[in-house]
Order: structure tokens, then sequence, then C-alpha cells
């Protein structure tokens, strides 16, 4: 059976949600939103590329901290409306210093791995 390349709908700002996780254990490390350019980035590269909404502009993940995300593998959800980026961290995935962006519960308490200090880093 041969397989056609999967059209990503960017929706009406130009942008998909992407998810990263780690390759190695399955985390969920982050989510962000990417556009044409940062997926073709990412494709090019096997570096993880997405759009900053802040700065509205493309950016490699890894580019100020040197925490890059190598891809392993990009997926395409059922309605081609997200991404996920299946990916090697490097030290930590969120900017104030953590593995992951999800390390705390909605009560506040703190779940998740510290792993970096992000005055050192930023």
């Amino acid at each position: 059976m041969e397989e056609t390349a999967v059209e990503i709908d960017y929706g009406d700002d130009g942008l998909v949600p992407v998810v990263a996780q780690d390759a190695e254990n399955g985390d969920v490390l982050m989510l962000a939103y990417a556009d044409e350019e940062a997926v073709e980035r990412t494709r090019e590269t096997g570096y993880a590329h997405y759009h900053s909404r802040s700065r509205d502009e493309t950016w490699k993940k890894g580019g100020t901290s040197g925490h890059t995300q190598k891809v392993r593998e990009v997926r395409v959800d059922c309605d081609a409306d997200s991404l996920l980026y299946v990916v090697e961290q490097e030290v930590g995935a969120c900017h104030t210093g953590h593995r992951s962006c999800f390390y705390r519960t909605l009560d506040g308490e703190n779940v998740g791995e510290k792993v970096f200090s992000p005055e050192d880093v930023y």
C-alpha cells in the first residue's frame, strides 16, 4: 500500500499545536506552536523548531540554552490539526529549569524535576 503525505491543518492563524514527548520515557515535555516554516525546518534539520506567538518568529528549541530537542519522529493526529514531536531532550525543556513544563499540579504542588538553573542559562 502506497503512503501519502498528510496535509497539516494550520488553522486560521497559520499555527498548529505541537506536543513534545520524551522518546526515552514518554513524558510530555511541553506544548508549543509551529507554522509551516517551523515544521519544514524541523524536518530539514532533525531538531525541533517552533513559532513564538509573542515574538512572531520561528525559533529552534535550545537556540539560547543549548537544551535542544533531537526529533526522532513527527506524528500527526487523526484530524491533522496537531502534531507530536517524539524527541531526545537535552537537559530540560522548560525555561523555569524543569525537565518538563508540566512540573506542577493544579493545586500548585511541584511534582517535577528541576535540572538546571535558569539564571545560569539565560
